[in-house]
C-alpha cells in the first residue's frame, strides 16, 4: 500500500475488496492447476464438513485451511470479518477515496454488518 500512496493521490485510490475465496488443489503446477472460486460462507462450511481448523495468516491478513478430498489435498484462502476489518483499516489509515467489491452476489452478511459499523455509507 505504501508504494501506491506515494505514487498516486489517495483521493484517487479505491481499494478492491474480494467477496470470495479460492480452493486450490495441490500440488500447484503453473499452467496446469486451477482454483475454484467459492463463497466466504461456503469456505467455512467446507472447513466444518472436513473437520479442519481455520488458520489466519498475519502477513496476508487472511484466513486459510487445508483439507483432503478423494486423495487430493486442497488449500483454501477466503475472506472473513478479520480480513475485512484489515481492509477497512487500510482505507481509514491511508484516507483512501473508497473501496469496491468483487462478486457482490455472494452472501456474506457478517461483512455488511461490519461495514455498517465501520463507515457512514452514502
Amino acid at each position: 500500500m505504501e508504494y501506491a500512496v506515494t505514487e498516486i493521490p489517495v483521493n484517487k485510490i479505491n481499494l478492491g475488496i474480494p467477496n470470495y475465496g479460492y480452493d486450490w488443489p495441490l500440488p500447484y503446477e503453473k499452467g496446469v492447476t486451477k482454483a475454484s472460486t467459492i463463497g466466504n460462507v461456503q469456505a467455512v462450511q467446507l472447513a466444518i464438513e472436513h473437520g479442519v481448523v481455520i488458520g489466519f495468516d498475519e502477513t496476508a491478513q487472511s484466513p486459510y485451511f487445508t483439507y483432503i478430498e478423494n486423495g487430493v489435498e486442497h488449500e483454501v484462502w477466503f475472506e472473513d470479518v478479520r480480513s475485512m476489518q484489515a481492509k477497512f483499516n487500510l482505507v481509514k489509515e491511508f484516507s483512501l477515496r473508497g473501496m469496491g467489491y468483487w462478486q457482490l452476489m455472494r452472501l456474506f452478511l457478517a461483512n455488511w454488518i461490519l461495514l455498517d459499523e465501520e463507515f457512514d455509507i452514502l
